[in-house]
């Protein structure tokens, strides 16, 4: 072998931050017909950030995956938005974690979501009891306008 290169420390860095990036496109697995393309604008990402950071203290936690894919959520400078790629479950989730946000703060991030996507969170369809409500959440019971 007549040349090698050797990368210095920088460069070795900008390889490795590269490599853990969120990804600005769905792999393969989340391209799956499950999954919806989502775009939030920055006061809702905001919004749902603060939900899945209270995984731990919700009742009703935020559904399985969603904390990855706000994670790893891309924004699209041009139009100020935030993509994600989301189950039927994690939309159902996002409609419940901004329907607890409308009841502490402003509706207005809830609204465009139900508007948007035709998900919005109906606590008075779900049950009383905590774990039902949780799949009510998630499953569609206690979630209306889905198509």
């Amino acid at each position: 072998m007549r040349w090698a290169p050797r990368l210095t420390p920088y460069g070795h860095d900008t390889l490795a931050y590269g490599q853990s990036c969120p990804r600005a496109e769905p792999s393969p697995g989340e391209a799956a017909s499950d999954r919806q393309l989502v775009e939030l604008i920055p006061s809702q990402m905001a919004a749902l950030r603060v939900f899945v950071g209270l995984t731990n203290q919700l009742r009703v936690p935020p559904a399985d995956g969603l904390a990855e894919q706000v994670r790893t959520a891309s924004c699209d400078h041009g139009i100020k938005r935030w993509r994600l790629y989301l189950t039927p479950e994690q939309m159902d989730s996002v409609a419940y974690g901004l329907w607890l946000h409308r009841m502490t703060g402003s509706a207005a991030r809830a609204n465009r979501f139900a508007r948007e996507y035709g998900v919005e969170h109906g606590p008075a369809r779900a049950s009383d009891n905590p774990s039902a409500a949780g799949a009510a959440a998630r499953g569609g019971m206690g979630v209306s306008g889905r198509g």
